[in-house]
C-alpha cells in the first residue's frame, strides 16, 4: 500500500491524488501501476475543475491499461482510494483480480456490491495512511 500512496504523488489532479498497485497474489511481483492523471502526449493537468468529471483518468484504469498478464493471472489489487463503480467494473474486466485492498473511502460506496456480486473480495484497511516513512 506504500507504494501506491508513493505513486498517487506523481498525479496532477487537483481535487484527489490515487495510486494503484496490481501485485502477484503472493506479492512477490508487481504486474501494472497507475496513478490518476491526463492521457499521455495531453498537458499534465485536469481538463475541468468540477469534481467527479476532470476529465483526468483513473489511477485504477491507468493500472489496467498498463497490465499485460493473463486474465486468468491471479491478482492482488492495493489502490489508495475505495475504486468507483466505472473503475471497479474494469478491475472485474481485467480477470483474476482476487482482492482489493483500499485504504480510504471514496465519496460513492457504489462499486462494493459490483465486487461482491462477482465474488472479488475487498477491504478496508484501518489506520492512518500514509504510512510514516
Amino acid at each position: 500500500m506504500k507504494m501506491a500512496f508513493e505513486l498517487s504523488k506523481r498525479s496532477t489532479c487537483q481535487r484527489l491524488q490515487v495510486g494503484t498497485v496490481i501485485a502477484s497474489v503472493d506479492y512477490r511481483r508487481i504486474l501494472a501501476v497507475g496513478y490518476n492523471g491526463n492521457a499521455s502526449g495531453l498537458a499534465n493537468t485536469c481538463d475541468r475543475t468540477e469534481p467527479g468529471n476532470c476529465g483526468c483518468l483513473h489511477s485504477e484504469e491507468n493500472a489496467v491499461i498498463n497490465c499485460v498478464e493473463p486474465r486468468e493471472t491471479p491478482k492482488i489489487v492495493l489502490v489508495t482510494h475505495l475504486p468507483c463503480s466505472q473503475c471497479a467494473k474494469r478491475l472485474i474486466n481485467l480477470g483474476g483480480v482476487k482482492r482489493i485492498y483500499y485504504a480510504h473511502e471514496y465519496r460513492s460506496k457504489s462499486s462494493l456490491p459490483l465486487l461482491e456480486q462477482t465474488g472479488i473480495e475487498i477491504e478496508h484497511l484501518p489506520g492512518d495512511w500514509p504510512p510514516e516513512a
